[in-house]
């Protein structure tokens, strides 16, 4: 029986320093439980106080002995937790660097969190791994899905995006309402108007305690899903009356969170640094003839941070505190505008004097002119198409002021 030198357990800990962590490296153990569980045909490791009792129940019932196919399955237990030990240390080592480089191998190792009823599908089985649990916490109601999780993450994370009292609607990982306002209610109000229909049976993220005429103005929908830093005094009690609302507490910024993305793909993985790229106004360039109103440049920046987290081609109509039509996921980003407008409409939005955000640059003048259209007079873009001229061009022609950006947000 080995219990190693709790090292995980110290990095977890706030402000822990470097000499902390390094006294709770383990040396000896490692290489006792290897030894041990290399031997497995003759000697049982046990490595986790979890399997204590299902190891001293075999040796109740065979007069002390274990069987060769349990001290086999200790043993590959034993070298899992081994691997996972010392790619925590690695791990921890790599994050103290300054360059966040990407490194000629990695090691991936993450305890199982939470067994779930299934996957995407129910024919798919699934489970969670790792610290989701150090940041989301469940309050009440049915168990995660795995389609929960990540569109609490996909809202979780477009909330990094705002300081200011903001309310998120997510469905199916793209936001479909994002709103801005000094009372919570009121931005709740703003983003579930731009898609009433799409809302229904979405996860609703708010970045201040939840108070109770918020948590009404939600209630009066089925909403699956409701994330809070906090809840005020009350509102827990009101909301937990509906038995299978699942109510979460978010208790770690991520903003401060720097983590690989990391995708699957056939035979190995994809990594890349996390999109945290943020714009400023003095980081945009003015292309075309009339420069935007100060009402427009608010609303084009606004804009922007909602289209770095809709699904590619990203088009997003905003103004400046609100979401007024988002078009994702097409293939075409004509379409996307098109889609985006057609949503305003049936919200009952006029798009006149709107800005219009695009995910990656205009390849042709008909994506900017379908904005123009329904009446977009702001347009902000990363530019860097061949065609970029032609398109300046024609923002010129309708005297539609225009941004470029110089950074693209694909999201795929």
């Amino acid at each position: 029986v080995v219990n190693l030198y709790p090292f995980e357990q110290t990095i977890a800990a706030e402000h822990v320093k470097l000499d902390e962590a390094i006294e709770q490296i383990d040396i000896g153990g490692p290489a006792m439980v290897r030894s041990s569980a290399k031997n497995f045909r003759h000697t049982a490791v046990v490595v986790n106080p979890d399997l204590y009792g299902i190891v001293a129940e075999e040796m109740r019932e065979h007069h002390g002995a274990i069987s060769i196919q349990t001290r086999f399955q200790l043993a590959c237990r034993a070298f899992q937790h081994t691997a996972h030990y010392d790619s925590v240390i690695s791990s921890y080592l790599e994050g103290l660097t300054p360059q966040k480089n990407l490194p000629d191998s990695i090691t991936i190792s993450l305890k199982k969190e939470l067994t779930m009823r299934y996957g995407e599908n129910p024919h798919q089985a699934a489970a969670l791994y790792g610290t989701f649990g150090n940041h989301f916490q469940k309050l009440h109601g049915k168990d995660l899905s795995y389609n929960n999780i990540l569109d609490i993450n996909a809202a979780a994370l477009l909330m990094t995006e705002f300081n200011e009292p903001t309310v998120v609607i997510v469905k199916h990982n793209n936001p479909c309402g994002v709103a801005t306002d000094a009372s919570l209610v009121d931005a709740y109000r703003k983003a579930f108007a731009t898609d009433t229909k799409s809302a229904f049976g979405g996860i609703v993220c708010v970045n201040r305690p939840l108070d109770r005429a918020t948590a009404e103005a939600i209630n009066e929908i089925f909403t699956e899903v409701i994330i809070a830093p906090e809840y005020e005094r009350g509102v827990l009690e009101f909301l937990t009356k509906k038995r299978d609302r699942r109510l979460i507490k978010q208790t770690s910024n991520l903003r401060k969170l720097w983590e690989q993305d990391i995708r699957k793909v056939a035979g190995g993985v994809l990594v890349q640094e996390p999109d945290q790229h943020r714009i400023h106004q003095e980081d945009l360039r003015v292309v075309t003839k009339r420069q935007p109103t100060d009402e427009e440049m608010q609303a084009m920046l606004f804009a922007w941070r909602i289209a770095k987290h809709v699904k590619s081609n990203a088009i997003v109509y905003t103004l400046g505190d609100r979401t007024l039509g988002i078009g994702a996921g097409q293939m075409s980003r004509v379409d996307s505008s098109k889609i985006a407008a057609m949503k305003a409409a049936e919200a009952g939005f006029d798009l006149h004097g709107c800005a219009v955000s695009s995910d990656a640059y205009f390849p042709f003048a008909d994506g900017l002119l379908e904005a123009v259209k329904v009446g977009a007079t702001a347009v902000i873009q990363p530019g860097g198409s061949v065609r970029d001229e032609e398109v300046i061009k024609a923002a010129d022609e309708h005297d539609v002021a225009m941004v470029f950006t110089g950074i693209r947000h694909f999201r795929h």
